[in-house]
């Protein structure tokens, strides 16, 4: 179906400038070398804007297995597109991580920070404590998933509510808004596509001396995105009753 389609097409263009300003500013010999957080948070917000206009009008731009889960929580997308919509956000993700990979070759080849290459990829915390490390993904996802109901249909909606092409900017200015306030403990992954399909290619990608794939931090920046997206759509449904 083209709903997939384009939630391919639209998780890959949010991967290929988002990891893709993560690797500008992060790997060696690059004109946007030690770009810092700021423009980091700003990238992500764009590679959100341009995957959201893209890809809204079609398929809702959902670009987050959290969003879809949320909306099917709610009551506002049919459970029985979710499985293909989640396959073809981890899928999009992986091809536009790819296409960072094959832009920046040449500078992966010549660094040597292996935490520097995986941040390119995926996410690892700043300090290494599960629990918090959860809690805040959790809570930044929450707000994420709570703020894109309200953009996407407030809590009067009684039908199944999507993203037009004109809330991309408001979801973009909501992703700069999270990254910049939120995005320090973690690096914000606030989407399991973003970070675990990634983290996968990292892990199949001939990347000389770039050292393991951190699987020991996956499962939270999967289940906690998924927990904050459900529990907004709970929140998000009691405030409309």
């Amino acid at each position: 179906m083209i709903v997939y389609l384009f939630e391919f097409i639209g998780t890959a263009l949010l991967l290929l400038l988002g990891n893709g300003i993560v690797a500008n500013a992060s790997l060696a010999n690059t004109y946007g070398k030690d770009a810092g957080w700021v423009g980091v948070t700003i990238g992500w917000s764009m590679a959100v804007f341009v995957g959201v206009f893209v890809a809204a009008d079609t398929s809702g731009a959902h670009l987050n297995p959290a969003v879809t889960l949320g909306f099917a929580t709610a009551g506002k997308f049919a459970w029985s597109l979710v499985p293909g919509y989640i396959i073809a956000q981890f899928l999009g993700a992986m091809a536009g991580t790819t296409l960072v990979w094959l832009s920046y070759k040449k500078q992966y080849d010549s660094t040597t920070d292996q935490g520097a290459i995986l941040s390119s990829f995926a996410n690892t915390p700043a300090i290494k404590n599960p629990f918090w490390n959860f809690v805040t993904e959790f809570i930044a996802t929450f707000a994420f998933v709570l703020a894109i109901f309200y953009i996407a249909g407030g809590s009067t909606s009684n039908g199944p509510i999507s993203l037009g092409s004109l809330d991309a900017l408001p979801v973009a200015l909501l992703v700069l808004a999270i990254g910049i306030s939120l995005g320090g403990p973690t690096g914000y992954a606030i989407n399991p596509a973003r970070d675990l399909g990634p983290r996968i290619m990292h892990a199949i990608l001939p990347i000389n001396g770039k050292g393991d794939s951190a699987w020991w931090y996956a499962w939270i920046p999967v289940f906690g995105p998924i927990a904050g997206g459900v529990l907004a759509a709970f929140v998000y449904n009691w405030i409309g009753i």
